[in-house]
C-alpha cells in the first residue's frame, strides 16, 4: 500500500526567520523554496500526485501562476517538483483531472487527448481517465441514481474507453488508470468490470470523498468482487486517511491524499501528528498565537474599542515569551496556559477571558492546550523539523510555521503506512508497475541507500 501524497504547491521557505515572523531577505518564491522531500531526513511519501486543476490552464484557473504552468509542461513534473535526483528518481508521478474544479460543469472541459499531452508534457509515470464526479450515493443495491448521475457515469465510461486506446502512443513507462465513478457500491462494482473488460489492470475509485468509512468499504468490497484478483486499485482523494489501516484488507496498491498536511491547519483540534511504537498516532492541538495586526477577530475588537492594538500586541508578545520560556524550562505550565489563553481568548473567540466567564469553549482550549504543552511531543520527535524548531513547530500562526507541522505529519503518516505494509497487512500486494509478489521492504533508516533517522527516534514515543 503505497502513500502518494497530493501536492499543492507545498513548500516552504528553509530560510524563515521564526522569531520576526518574516521571510528570508531577498527570498523568491518557488526558487528559493523547499519541497517536503528536500526538508526532511526522510522521503515522507511514496510517490507524487499533481492534479491538472490545480496547475490550471485555459479551462480551469487553478494554484500555479502562468509562468509556473508553463515551465511545469516545459521541463516536466519530476523536474519541477525536484524529484530528478537520483534518490529520488524512482517514485512515481500520478496525475488526474481535478474533477472537482469542473463539477458544476456539464462536460469535463478536457477529453481524453488533452489530458494524455499534459501527460506527456509532464512526463508523468501514472495518469488517470477523464472523469466526472458523481455527488449521488445510495447503498441500496437497486439504486438506478438519478438521471444526471447516469449521464456523468457514462460520460466518465466513455472517456476510459478513449484515454486507453489513445494511450497506447504513450511511452511503455506511463500507466494509464480508469476512473470509477457511480451512485452505489453496484454501481461503481459495474463500471469497474466494465474498466477491466476495456484492458484496464489498474483502476482509481473517484468520488470517495463525501463518503463515510463504512461507505467506501462497501464500495471497494463491491468492486474488489466484481474484478481480477491482480486489479490494482488507487483511492483519489482520500479523505479518511487516518483510518487506513482498516481498508488494509481490501488490498489497496495506493491512495492519494494531503490531509496530513491540511490537518495542520486546518483542524480545530488536530494539528501535530506524534507516532508511537504501537503504531498508533497521538493528535496534539496547535497553540493558536495569531499575529495580532492581521487577525480579523482581533481587528473588530479593536475598532469597537473593546481592546487597543497596543494592548494586543502585548498580549501576544506576552504569550509568546511565555511559551518560548516554558520550552526552556523557565516559565511552569500554569503561567503559560493562563498567558496563552489571555490572548487565545480575543483572537479565536471574538472576546476576553473576563467577556467570557466561565466559557465552555475555554475550558475545552485549556484542556487541549495543557495537554499539549504537559506532554511536550515536540521533544518527544526526533524529525529534521522539531529537532530544529522545538516549540517553535506547535505554534499555530503563519503559513510557513503551519506548513512544516504539516510536513512534520507527513513523515508520522509515512511510519505509520509502512508499519501497516511491513506488518502484512496488504495480502495480495501488487506494486505501482504492476509486478506482483511480495511488498518491498526496505528497512528504517534507508533511503536510496542513503543514511537517515531511525523510526525510534523519528515522530515516535
Amino acid at each position: 500500500m503505497k502513500f502518494i501524497f497530493a501536492d499543492s504547491m507545498d513548500f516552504v521557505d528553509p530560510g524563515y526567520d521564526f522569531i520576526r515572523d518574516r521571510n528570508a531577505d531577498g527570498r523568491s518564491p518557488y526558487w528559493d523554496d523547499v519541497y517536503p522531500h528536500q526538508l526532511l531526513d526522510r522521503i515522507p511519501y511514496d510517490g507524487v500526485l499533481v492534479s491538472r486543476g490545480i496547475v490550471g490552464g485555459a479551462a480551469v484557473a487553478g494554484k500555479y501562476s502562468e509562468a509556473q504552468a508553463m515551465r511545469f509542461r516545459r521541463v516536466g513534473a519530476r523536474a519541477f517538483l525536484r524529484l530528478d535526483t537520483a534518490e529520488l528518481a524512482h517514485l512515481p508521478i500520478f496525475g488526474d483531472c481535478g474533477a472537482f474544479t469542473y463539477s458544476k460543469e456539464e462536460v469535463p472541459p478536457y477529453t481524453p487527448e488533452d489530458m494524455l499531452e499534459f501527460y506527456a508534457d509532464g512526463e508523468f509515470t501514472h495518469g488517470c481517465s477523464v472523469d466526472h464526479i458523481i455527488f449521488d450515493f445510495d447503498m441500496d443495491a437497486a439504486a438506478q441514481g438519478s438521471s444526471d448521475a447516469r449521464r456523468r457515469y457514462d460520460i466518465t465510461l466513455e472517456n476510459a474507453d478513449a484515454f486507453l486506446k489513445a494511450s497506447r502512443t504513450m511511452p511503455s513507462s506511463f500507466t494509464p488508470l480508469g476512473v470509477v465513478q457511480g451512485w452505489s457500491p453496484a454501481s461503481m462494482a459495474e463500471a469497474a468490470r466494465k474498466l477491466c473488460a476495456m484492458g484496464y489492470d489498474y483502476l482509481a475509485l473517484g468520488g470517495t470523498v463525501p463518503l463515510k468509512s463504512d461507505q467506501i468499504k462497501a464500495c471497494l468490497e463491491a468492486v474488489r468482487a466484481a474484478v481480477p484478483n491482480d486489479t490494482r486499485i488507487h483511492i483519489l482523494g482520500f479523505a479518511k486517511a487516518d483510518d487506513v489501516g482498516s481498508f488494509a484488507r481490501f488490498s489497496i496498491t495506493s491512495f492519494d491524499t494531503t490531509s496530513p498536511l491540511i490537518r495542520a491547519f486546518k483542524d480545530a483540534r488536530h494539528n501535530y501528528y506524534l507516532g508511537g511504537h504501537d503504531g498508533r498516532i497521538s493528535y496534539y492541538t496547535a497553540i493558536r498565537v495569531p499575529q495580532a495586526l492581521e487577525n480579523t477577530k482581533l481587528l473588530r475588537l479593536a475598532k469597537r474599542g473593546a481592546l487597543n492594538q497596543e494592548a494586543l500586541v502585548k498580549l501576544e508578545r506576552s504569550a509568546l515569551d511565555s511559551l518560548r520560556r516554558y520550552d526552556n524550562n523557565a516559565a511552569s505550565v500554569e503561567e503559560t496556559v493562563e498567558k496563552v489563553l489571555a490572548y487565545a481568548a480575543p483572537a479565536l473567540l471574538g472576546g476576553t477571558i473576563d467577556d467570557l466567564p466561565g466559557s465552555n469553549d475555554i475550558r475545552q482550549l485549556e484542556e487541549r492546550y495543557r495537554r499539549t504543552l504537559e506532554d511536550r511531543p515536540w521533544k518527544q520527535c526526533g524529525c529534521a523539523i522539531c529537532s530544529k524548531l522545538s516549540i517553535e513547530v506547535i505554534i499555530f500562526r503563519a503559513s510557513n510555521r503551519n506548513k512544516r507541522r504539516g510536513i512534520h505529519n507527513l513523515q508520522v503518516y509515512k511510519n505509520l503506512i509502512d508499519t501497516i505494509t511491513q506488518g502484512g497487512g496488504n495480502a495480495g500486494h501488487f506494486d505501482l508497475f504492476g509486478a506482483s509478489g511480495e511488498p518491498e521492504r526496505q528497512p528504517y533508516g534507508l533511503v536510496a541507500g542513503r543514511q537517515s533517522i531511525g523510526p525510534q527516534a523519528l515522530c515516535s514515543h
